[in-house]
């Protein structure tokens, strides 16, 4: 933090940071196996992208960014005494002016924080049967599709899912899906996949397009189209993908079961083409 590591406890910001007063700053999230960053010229590349939507500077290069995430990896590690696997979490906000005032200040620089905890990918029993997720109106802004700090309609809606022993929660407008109060969804209807297209409602997660990716390599019917509330409930699987999900099958849906009750069999092959290729990355 500010050019600094220092151990989580001893981490500070002051408080006219805009990323604390308005949530004016947006974040990245990558996992990374066995310290190597998985995907990560595709996270930087979302990184940049959403602080140009919000006129923020970037701070780092690409380069800058890596050796940052590098050092994050090696004193978070197992060599230290952490994890083989983890997460790298990277925020930046617009930083922190002399006083508070809407506007934004005109020579503020950034403020950059990253840090590390173990990756938290599922377990065996949910890989095995599945997980549980709630439907809730989606009542976020219209640019769901910028990687925002101002979280807190998906915290009140991922808090719902866990109250309802869940692990998400499916969000949706209007009749029509968008995404998981912090994953991308996916369908199987008949023997196609579908998940929705990418607007400005929800984000374009880094997992689900390399998942589309690696289906339709793989000649997997994929569609990239609306996906109505009613397909959603009749669905024969539903997955979800996110850094720390990768790709996992919900097989109940407010309480119902979804198809068989059991991961199905596209679930098995997008999980088995998304390990091979981690181990390729």
């Amino acid at each position: 933090m500010g050019g600094q590591y220092v151990p989580l406890s001893e981490a500070r910001v002051p408080v006219l940071d805009r990323g604390f007063l308005f949530g004016d700053s947006v974040y990245e999230v990558l996992p990374a196996y066995r310290g190597r960053p998985f995907a990560l010229r595709e996270h930087l590349a979302r990184l940049a992208r959403n602080l140009r939507e919000l006129s923020i500077a970037n701070p780092h290069t690409d380069a800058q960014w890596g050796e940052i995430i590098a050092r994050l990896l090696r004193d978070n590690g197992p060599e230290a005494g952490g994890s083989a696997d983890l997460l790298v979490y990277l925020q930046v906000t617009r930083g922190a002016p002399a006083v508070r005032a809407h506007a934004f200040p005109s020579d503020t620089p950034p403020t950059v924080v990253g840090l590390c905890n173990a990756l938290p990918i599922p377990g065996e029993a949910a890989l095995r049967d599945g997980v549980g997720a709630i439907t809730r109106p989606d009542i976020r802004w219209g640019r769901c599709d910028i990687k925002s700090t101002a979280l807190l309609p998906n915290v009140l809606v991922v808090q719902a899912a866990r109250e309802h022993g869940c692990n998400e929660v499916i969000l949706h407008r209007d009749g029509r899906v968008t995404e998981g109060g912090s994953s991308n969804v996916f369908a199987v209807l008949g023997t196609s996949v579908i998940t929705p297209s990418k607007t400005p409602e929800i984000l374009p997660g880094i997992t689900r397009d390399l998942l589309i990716e690696l289906l339709r390599a793989n000649k997997v019917p994929l569609q990239e189209r609306r996906l109505t509330l009613t397909e959603l409930r009749s669905a024969e699987e539903i997955w979800l993908t996110s850094s720390t999900r990768e790709v996992l099958p919900v097989t109940r849906l407010d309480g119902e079961p979804v198809g068989s009750r059991k991961p199905g069999p596209l679930w098995k092959k997008a999980y088995a083409l998304f390990q091979e290729r981690k181990r390729r990355d």
